[in-house]
């Protein structure tokens, strides 16, 4: 189903309006409002402003996705305690989720609430950083990972408003953050071969204070609340809705299960393949190879699967299969020369299930329930389901190596199978 159909709650796409008359409807504009105006006039348009958006925050976690284990290990933690300090903040996106969510629309503009994430998130980590037993450097961690994750479905309401509304596609500024993500990627690799594994946390903290910094004065003013919707909405976008909607919530669930299928790989893959004989620089590019075909998804594929019309649902079960297959094969420790096509499959089990949950959640969320739709999609994918696979993915490795890709698979076999109940919208 193409990007321009009907919503399942009536509402199509919104037309294009004046920037500075949706900068400033319904409050005085502010110094930064006005300097964000004329720069968005002469300088960027919305599209290139939230790729820079989407490059940062993936520049960070380009970083601390696949070297956070790398980081924790040499500080002394074994396999079942950096699970839980990777978990633990996932888990906890059953209440920080939602309650961030709803904190975020009480401002007035999108981007508020995106600059002060990435300044909580830089606090956390060097709060982690600076941190000297294993409880103290948990709470860092925590604050830290917590704000960073927020940000994502925050980014992604917002371009999600403005592609619809400027006629760009939702995947070319979101694309840009994968490419960001294979340059953290090789980058690091190569800074490990020379630095200890601290820069990998100083890297973090340092593109999380730029996320803050180019939220504030780089993203186009976008008012939180929609002028479209009756200010009477209920408070947090209609979450009660969306909790009483079968076909929601089974998206959700087929989609986060294929999401936290990738649990052992972040967080374990560089660990294996060290184990292997396999070095950070080669596993640095392992991962952008795999970012690199994301990215060719996203920017080509995706589009044209759009025009064709290739329903969501379709392209959730397409992605579903590769992850069953991807990590069925992980589990052998396959060589090195096999990684690649492996790594390929990304394309499927991650972009094409991320895009097709994004569209989902875009068309079974009510009026007004964007940010909740996102952020309630995000907290099962990104949040509980990933935390309880993060969680057991330390004894997994521990106890079974490279094995525990098994149990990935069998997650990800679930999500195909809740995914074949998903209607078509």
């Amino acid at each position: 189903m193409g990007g321009e159909g009907t919503h399942r709650y009536g509402h199509g796409p919104v037309q294009g309006r004046e920037d500075n008359q949706v900068a400033t409807r319904g409050h005085e504009a502010t110094l930064a409002d006005v300097s964000a105006r004329v720069c968005y006039r002469q300088v960027m348009t919305a599209a290139p402003r939230l790729a820079l958006q989407y490059v940062l925050l993936f520049g960070a976690t380009g970083v601390s996705l696949p070297f956070a284990g790398l980081w924790l290990k040499s500080r002394g933690y074994d396999g079942a305690e950096i699970g839980l300090l990777l978990a633990a903040p996932m888990l906890a996106r059953l209440v920080t989720g939602p309650a961030i969510a709803h904190w975020a629309d009480r401002f007035r503009l999108r981007r508020t609430a995106i600059a002060f994430m990435g300044l909580v998130a830089a606090l956390g980590y060097g709060g982690a950083a600076l941190a000297s037993d294993f409880w103290l450097t948990g709470l860092g961690w925590f604050v830290g990972a917590t704000a960073a994750s927020a940000l994502i479905p925050l980014i992604d309401v917002l371009n999600l408003r403005l592609a619809r509304r400027g006629g760009f596609s939702f995947s070319v500024p979101r694309g840009c953050g994968s490419a960001a993500f294979v340059i953290a990627n090789v980058t690091m690799g190569a800074l490990l071969l020379r630095l200890p594994p601290d820069i990998v946390v100083v890297w973090t903290i340092a593109a999380s204070l730029l996320i803050a910094l180019a939220a504030w004065l780089v993203l186009p003013p976008e008012p939180v609340k929609d002028p479209d919707i009756a200010p009477d909405a209920p408070p947090f976008g209609g979450v009660r809705t969306l909790l009483k909607t079968p076909e929601y919530l089974t998206a959700i669930a087929a989609c986060g299960l294929v999401q936290a299928a990738h649990a052992f790989h972040y967080g374990f893959s560089a660990l294996i393949w060290k184990g292997q004989g396999i070095s950070a620089a080669t596993t640095g590019q392992l991962w952008a190879f795999s970012v690199v075909i994301e990215i060719g998804f996203m920017w080509w594929l995706e589009p044209w699967r759009r025009r064709i019309g290739i329903d969501a649902r379709t392209m959730l079960l397409i992605g579903a299969v590769g992850a069953v297959l991807r990590w069925a094969i992980m589990a052998g420790a396959p060589p090195l020369w096999m990684l690649w096509p492996l790594q390929a499959l990304h394309a499927l089990s991650f972009a094409a299930t991320y895009l097709a949950g994004v569209q989902l959640v875009e068309r079974l969320s009510p009026p007004g329930g964007q940010t909740a739709g996102q952020t309630l999609n995000s907290v099962m994918s990104a949040g509980v389901l990933i935390g309880l696979a993060t969680l057991a993915s330390g004894s997994l490795y521990d106890r079974f190596g490279a094995g525990g890709y098994m149990a990935m698979a069998v997650m990800a076999l679930a999500g195909l199978l809740i995914g074949l109940k998903v209607k078509r919208v």
